[in-house]
C-alpha cells in the first residue's frame, strides 16, 4: 500500500504582515493532486494543522475542505493529530461528522477513537493511543500508534502525576505495551507523533525560527531509540525541514512544512513523504518536492541600484533585505525600494564598516562643535551609519530655528 505523510500546515500563519493563505490554498491543492496521482491509500497529517488555538474562518474552511478532498469522500482514510499550535478540543470537535467522510481527527494523547465502518475501510481495533484499520481491498491491516502533542498539563492528565521520570521513558513504556499487544508481523505497523525527537549521538536539531519551542516539564528530548522494534515507519511533525533521523530500513521522518514559514527556512525545498509498505518488509521512502508557494529569501546588498535590479528580477518572493551603506538610507531611497517590490518583509540597514562598536559613544569628544557632536551621536545610535544629507540639512534647520 502507499501512504502519504505531511505535517505542519500552520493554516492561517502570517509572515510578519503578509498572509500566506493564498499560497496555502495552492500548496494544499498540490498535495491533494499528488495523493490522487500517486494512488495513495492512506494520508497521515502529523500535527500543527493550524497556526494558533483560534484559527480564522478562512483557515478552518480550507482545512476541512482539503481533508474532504484527500479522503475522496470516504474512500481513503485521513488521520490527523494535533500539534503544539493546535487546540486539541478544536481538533476533536468535528470527529463524529468527519468519520462519515473517512477522516480521523485525534486531539488528545492516549485518545481512544471510536470504531466505525465505511464502504471501503473500517477501524477494526482501538485502544488508548492506537487504531487498527482494515481495508476492503487489502488482505492485511494497518496499525497506527498515535501521540498528539502533550504539554505538561495534558501529560499529568494522561500519563499520571509522577513527572520525575523522563518523558522518553514514559512514552517508551506506553508504545512498547501497545506494540507488543497489537503489532505482529501480519500487518503494517506505523507510529505517528508530534514531538521533538532526536537521534542519540547526533547533533540536536534546531526548532524552526518563530516556532513555539516544545518544552515538556523537565524532559525536553525524546530519543528515537525508544520507538518499538515492530514499527516500520514513524511519521513526525514539528520541525519544518525534511529530516530522516532513523535509518533507510526504518525511517523516522519529519516530512517538512508545505511552505517556508520563516527566514531561517529560506531556500529550503519542501516535501511530502510517499511510503510504500507491506507487512514484515522494509518500507520504501520517497520524498516528493512541492512546487507551490513563494520563495522566502534573505539577501544582502551594498548599493540601492543593485537592490532595485535584483528586486525587479525576483517579483514572486518574500524578502528580508539587508542593505550595507556608509550613510543612513534617504527617505526617497527607502520609498523606491518598497515601490519596486510588494514582498519586502524586512529592510535592515547595516553599516559597511563592520568594526564599529556601539561602545564608542563613550569616546565621543563632547567639546567639539554641535554639528560634529550630532554626527557622532547619530552614528552611535544607528549601527555606525553616517547621517545622510537630508538628515544633516534637517538638523541645521532646527539648529538655526
Amino acid at each position: 500500500m502507499k501512504i502519504l505523510h505531511t505535517a505542519d500546515w500552520h493554516l492561517g500563519k502570517r509572515l510578519d504582515r503578509f498572509s500566506r493563505l493564498e499560497e496555502q490554498v495552492l500548496v494544499l491543492n498540490e498535495i491533494v493532486e499528488i495523493a490522487d496521482r500517486e494512488k495513495i491509500d492512506l494520508v497521515l497529517i502529523a500535527g500543527d494543522l493550524f497556526d494558533n488555538f483560534n484559527p480564522g474562518v478562512e483557515a478552518t474552511e480550507l482545512f476541512y475542505k482539503t481533508l474532504k478532498r484527500l479522503s475522496l469522500n470516504g474512500k481513503r482514510p485521513v488521520v490527523a493529530i494535533s500539534g503544539n499550535h493546535d487546540s486539541p478540543s478544536l481538533i476533536d470537535a468535528p470527529d463524529p461528522l468527519a468519520r462519515e467522510c473517512g477522516i480521523i481527527l485525534i486531539g488528545h494523547p492516549k485518545a481512544k477513537v471510536q470504531p466505525f465502518e465505511l464502504e471501503h475501510f473500517k477501524i477494526s481495533k482501538t485502544a488508548d493511543g492506537f487504531i487498527e484499520l482494515e481495508f476492503k481491498n487489502l488482505s492485511f491491516p494497518v496499525r497506527i500508534l498515535h501521540t498528539p502533542y502533550a504539554n505538561e498539563v495534558r501529560l499529568k492528565e494522561y500519563f499520571g502525576e509522577n513527572k520525575e521520570e523522563q518523558l522518553s521513558h514514559v512514552l517508551s513504556e506506553s508504545w512498547r505495551q501497545i506494540a507488543d499487544e497489537f503489532c505482529d508481523k501480519k500487518g503494517i505497523n506505523l507510529l505517528m507523533a508530534h514531538l521533538y525527537m532526536n537521534k542519540k549521538g547526533a547533533p540536536l536539531l534546531d526548532e524552526p525560527e518563530g516556532e513555539k519551542p516544545i518544552k515538556i516539564g523537565n524532559a525536553d528530548l525524546i530519543w528515537s531509540d525508544i520507538i518499538p522494534h515492530q514499527i516500520q515507519y514513524t511519521a513526525l511533525g514539528h520541525l519544518h525541514g525534511f529530516q530522516n533521523i532513523g535509518t533507510a530500513e526504518k525511517p523516522v521522518v519529519y516530512a517538512s512544512s508545505p511552505l517556508c514559514y520563516s527566514f531561517s527556512e529560506a531556500g529550503q525545498t519542501k516535501y511530502v513523504s510517499i511510503i510504500e509498505a507491506e507487512p514484515n518488509k522494509q518500507v520504501t521512502l520517497d520524498k516528493m518536492a512541492l512546487k507551490n508557494g513563494k520563495c522566502v529569501i534573505r539577501k544582502t546588498f551594498d548599493s540601492v541600484d543593485k537592490t532595485i535590479e535584483w528586486l525587479q528580477e525576483n517579483p514572486n518572493s518574500l524578502v528580508e533585505l539587508t542593505l550595507k551603506s556608509e550613510t543612513f538610507l534617504k527617505a526617497e531611497e527607502r520609498k523606491l525600494i518598497y515601490q519596486t517590490h510588494s514582498g519586502i518583509v524586512h529592510l535592515i540597514p547595516k553599516v559597511k564598516n563592520e568594526e564599529f562598536n556601539e561602545n564608542q559613544l563613550s569616546e565621543i569628544n563632547l567639546n567639539q562643535d554641535i554639528l560634529a557632536l550630532f554626527k557622532d551621536y547619530f552614528k552611535s545610535k544607528n549601527g555606525g551609519q553616517e547621517a545622510n544629507d537630508d538628515i544633516i540639512g534637517l538638523f541645521k534647520e532646527i539648529e538655526n530655528y
